[in-house]
């Protein structure tokens, strides 16, 4: 399978860590994938680095006019605000769920698997975040442990930006290896 058919949803909205979205999303670029920006903003998304503002971004596709069929895979950048205000929008959680329940490849860093705790995507997964989270997930049901990069079938998760290279690389290694196909790409290859 080849990453240069792929499209990647990166599911945002204003506090998201900005090298979190910024970093995957260029390694994914840079191995052939599409990565579309959406998000429940339609005209524009406040980056941070940190706890100081960074760019302002615009979405490629407002969340309302996205549907998670057209995706292969997942990116949840974290950012403290961005995944809590995610997780208590009733369309990014079933956005999120889709991926879930269809297995397609999700990649969530920091403080994204937030938005996995409310789409009941981390129960029994092997899962690693931003220490902070160590508790939520565990209370979820998640196995939660101190790694830069886990891996737990379809869903890879790291702790904080220093992890990115090695969550960009995992996350593309996933969309080349192909052993977990999303019915988006058998779509697009038949």
């Amino acid at each position: 399978m080849t990453i240069s058919r792929q499209k990647i949803a990166a599911l945002v909205t204003d506090g998201f860590e900005q090298i979190e979205l910024t970093g995957p999303m260029e390694a994914l670029k840079a191995a052939g994938a599409t990565v579309v920006i959406v998000s429940p903003k339609e005209d524009q998304i406040q980056g941070m680095n940190h706890d100081e503002k960074g760019d302002v971004f615009r979405p490629d596709r407002p969340l309302s006019a996205a549907s998670p069929e057209e995706f292969d895979a997942l990116l949840l950048p974290g950012g403290v605000a961005n995944p809590d205000y995610l997780r208590v929008n009733p369309k990014a959680v079933a956005f999120v769920r889709h991926f879930v329940t269809a297995k397609k490849p999700i990649a969530a860093i920091c403080h994204g698997p937030w938005t996995l705790i409310e789409a009941d995507g981390v129960r029994g997964r092997k899962m690693t975040s931003w220490p902070s989270l160590k508790t939520d997930l565990a209370n979820a049901g998640a196995i939660w442990v101190d790694q830069t990069v886990v891996q737990d079938g379809p869903l890879i998760t790291s702790r904080k930006p220093d992890d990115i290279p090695a969550f960009s690389k995992a996350f593309i290694g996933m969309l080349e290896d192909g052993s977990q196909p999303s019915p988006a790409h058998t779509r697009l290859a038949s």
